[in-house]
């Protein structure tokens, strides 16, 4: 075979990959913001299995709520979906928006906030080669601080659309005010589109997690939050409170992102002045961007 026919070969097989990965890109992207909408949500969790030694050892209450949410993109890059949460609740003629969690999904993402326990984060700076393909799932808290991460493929088979990481993260707000039992959730996070929604599937386990000793399996935890699409309309209410509210949102996440670019372990403060982070942020009365940097900065250790 002559080198010129080599080439062309070469060149073909390049060219054909590179449009079979533009493709699959593709896919990812209309699969994630299809987890954008007004849903029906139902929060289910139960505890399945504990491994304590403890003869008095009472296992969480299974817990099953529902909600209105509405969640809208933020951000729509090439490489950054960012997707914010909004809780509706109360009388559907005159409900009261809570500002809920955020997900931030970015490409080939190499920088990572692992939870370590005791409200430490530590930083990771991975190969390309780890995460060639992959997207970074980021969560945050209402008040837009870590909450957790993990990177993998999303994966489209059999009519099928999801995503798979298993990664460590804080308790959850259900189970830290009444659990100290236990520092670290193993969360196995499944995110599936389905034809209604989507679906969060999780199967997490309960760790104590002790400085140079090896992990303990306190307990496995099933969740399964099903995220029903209905009319849009249902969520105008917080389509109009964002309206009102994304300026300061903003200005919190600018100053969140200058704290995570400093790449290095992130420690916060539980509380300041005997108040935690969220009840400042979320007060409509704080607006202004020095502030909004002052207040973050003094939970950062």
């Amino acid at each position: 075979m002559k080198r010129v026919e080599v080439l062309a070969i070469i060149l073909a097989f390049t060219i054909y990959n590179s449009s079979n990965a533009q493709n699959k890109k593709a896919q990812d992207q209309e699969a994630i913001k299809e987890m954008c909408g007004c849903f029906e949500v139902t929060f289910n969790f139960t505890e399945t299995f504990n491994y304590s030694n403890d003869s008095l050892y009472r296992p969480s209450e299974t817990k099953v709520d529902k909600g209105l949410e509405y969640a809208f993109a933020i951000e729509d890059d090439a490489d950054k979906i960012s997707i914010q949460h909004l809780l509706q609740v109360g009388r559907p003629d005159s409900p009261y928006i809570v500002k809920h969690w955020r997900q931030d999904w970015l490409f080939q993402n190499q920088d990572f906030y692992m939870y370590n326990g005791d409200n430490n984060w530590t930083y990771e700076k991975k190969s390309k080669d780890d995460v060639k393909g992959q997207w970074t799932q980021k969560v945050f808290q209402v008040d837009d601080s870590p909450r957790y991460e993990g990177s993998g493929t999303w994966v489209h088979v059999d009519g099928k659309d999801y995503w798979e990481n298993t990664t460590t993260a804080p308790l959850p707000r259900r189970e830290y005010t009444k659990r100290s039992d236990y520092n670290i959730t193993l969360r196995g996070n499944r995110h599936e589109i389905t034809n209604f929604g989507w679906v969060h599937d999780q199967d997490n386990e309960k760790v104590v997690r002790v400085a140079g000793s090896e992990d303990v399996i306190l307990a496995k935890e099933k969740g399964y939050n099903t995220y029903k699409r209905v009319d849009e309309s249902r969520c105008q209410a917080s389509i109009d409170w964002w309206k009102v509210q994304h300026d300061k949102w903003a200005s919190v996440r600018a100053k969140w992102a200058d704290i995570y670019g400093r790449n290095k372990d992130l420690t916060l403060e539980e509380k300041v002045d005997n108040k935690v982070l969220f009840k400042y942020l979320l007060d409509d009365e704080i607006t202004a961007e020095k502030e909004i940097n002052s207040i973050i900065e003094s939970f950062v250790k």
